[in-house]
């Protein structure tokens, strides 16, 4: 195939305009670009929830400003991407949900380049997402991006998707239409609906597992999108899948294997047809999408195989859990609530420890390090945290909604902090944070010692699930730092 041959420039300062910058590669795009110390900008709907999600790392936009506003926001923007449409999975495709698809996608794209053609100046580059739906259901055929499109909804979609995109060229814009796959990360996306099966021991393949599953771990589609805005030599359709796709057997396989749990038992397509209809199609199409353009130019995968990729995502190494048998911190609190267990988590992070102990001094920023489907929402309003403070939030553990209040017991600038549980579903809970300069790098150590609910009870609920919760808690929160700091 041929790959267009332009200079690679690098931006060394971008102001990005964002759209769908809450959703979960949203979010991770977001960091990844403030970690290099560009200006962000997210069109959103409900700027509560985005700023609850986002804390201070973006600047918000309501999508009801105006068209004026929305303009003034696009000619200060070196950068636009566009990620906007809403999730293709949950429940059955009626006619209106398909319009819906549409609207959001296409409608949306259309009123986007609407907004880029009523400015004189205007950004360099429109990165606008497509998928890999685009290809239909082809078997074992390889797909690269000069590939035929497919014949069914998801394939038309994706193709006046793009169509909307690539009227900006005539504005004189970059455009680019990554054509996503299964977005892999922790706690969200597709794996966020697979794991509590795997975990159970009842995974397995879906339909007949020799269909192919185009994946990308969320780190490398992260720095592939941003590839797309600083090099020229990215123009038209980019496959965004990881270099070896699979067939879903060996996803299952790969993924049991990560979490140590058997993975044989299969999805019927049947059932997945009767329950979703053609929503099925989502998961049973078979799509063998190779990213020649990214490979012809040069770009690196961190995570080329589905092993290395749920090894990244599944990894808690660093997160130790252990029983109080020794002494433990002079605290009045300890004193009063005497603990059980002992979390323990170290991690590096790649920049200086001003930076590092300045993020975690934002209450606003603890909602962006939980995981989003703990649904954490500030319930007081705080200045500065400092000694004595008290922070009321609310957030979902299991099925369960959890009022939690904590007080900070401890703040040492630059050095530590401790909060305490004083309203919550613990027995007791008494968190140290604890900072280290390391040259350019912060060296960040956690202390948790927390009992849980319950008396005796309390130690089987530890066994079975609690301990995993907050392993997969601290293993999320350290990835959200990593792809802010580095």
């Amino acid at each position: 195939m041929q790959i267009r041959s332009v200079h690679n420039v690098y931006i060394h300062s971008m102001n990005v305009f964002i759209t769908g910058g809450t959703g979960f590669v949203g979010r991770a795009l977001v960091l990844r670009l403030r970690r290099d110390g560009h200006t962000v900008t997210v069109l959103t709907r409900n700027v509560n929830r985005a700023s609850s999600l986002l804390g201070k790392e973006a600047e918000f936009l309501d999508s009801n400003s105006g068209d004026e506003a929305i303009s003034e926001a696009l000619a200060r923007s070196t950068a636009v991407v566009n990620l906007a449409g809403e999730p293709l999975i949950g429940g059955r495709w009626t006619e209106e949900k398909k319009q819906r698809f549409r609207k959001s996608r296409v409608g949306f794209t259309n009123d986007l380049v609407g907004h880029l053609s009523a400015i004189s100046e205007r950004p360099t580059v429109l990165v606008s997402a497509s998928a890999v739906g685009y290809y239909g259901n082809r078997g074992d055929a390889i797909l690269e991006e000069d590939s035929s499109a497919g014949d069914d909804f998801l394939s038309q979609l994706c193709v006046d998707w793009e169509a909307a995109a690539r009227k900006a060229e005539s504005l004189g814009v970059r455009v680019v239409t990554p054509r996503l796959g299964v977005v892999l990360g922790p706690e969200e996306g597709a794996l966020s609906k697979m794991i509590p099966a795997f975990r159970a021991g009842l995974g397995g393949p879906v339909g007949s597992g020799f269909q192919f599953v185009p994946w990308i771990h969320v780190d490398d589609l992260v720095e592939l999108l941003i590839t797309m805005i600083r090099d020229e030599r990215y123009a038209g359709a980019v496959n965004a899948t990881a270099p070896k796709p699979v067939r879903f057997k060996q996803f299952s396989a790969a993924l049991g294997s990560g979490l140590s749990k058997p993975a044989f038992l299969p999805v019927p397509s049947l059932a997945l047809r009767v329950l979703f209809g053609e929503a099925a199609d989502v998961l049973l199409n078979s799509q063998r999408a190779i990213p020649t353009v990214a490979s012809v130019n040069g770009f690196q995968f961190a995570h080329a195989t589905i092993e290395s990729a749920f090894a990244d995502i599944l990894d808690s190494s660093e997160i130790h859990i252990t029983t109080v048998d020794g002494p433990i911190p002079q605290s009045d609190y300890l004193t009063k609530n005497h603990p059980s267990y002992l979390l323990k988590a170290e991690s590096t992070l790649g920049q200086p420890l001003d930076t590092i102990f300045d993020f975690f001094s934002r209450p606003e920023n603890l909602g962006l390090i939980t995981p989003p489907g703990m649904q954490f929402r500030m319930m007081s309003s705080i200045g500065e945290i400092a000694e004595g403070v008290e922070i009321r939030y609310k957030l979902r553990v299991g099925p369960l909604p959890i009022s939690w209040t904590t007080r900070i017991d401890v703040w040492e600038d630059r050095v530590r902090f401790v909060d305490s549980q004083i309203k919550g579903p613990y027995s007791s809970w008494w968190h140290e944070h604890r900072f280290e300069a390391n040259g350019e790098t912060t060296k960040m150590f956690d202390r948790v010692f927390y009992t849980p609910p319950a008396g005796p009870l309390g130690k089987i609920a530890n066994y079975l699930f609690i301990e995993d919760e907050l392993r997969r808690v601290f293993a999320y929160r350290t990835a959200v730092m990593r792809r802010r700091f580095g």
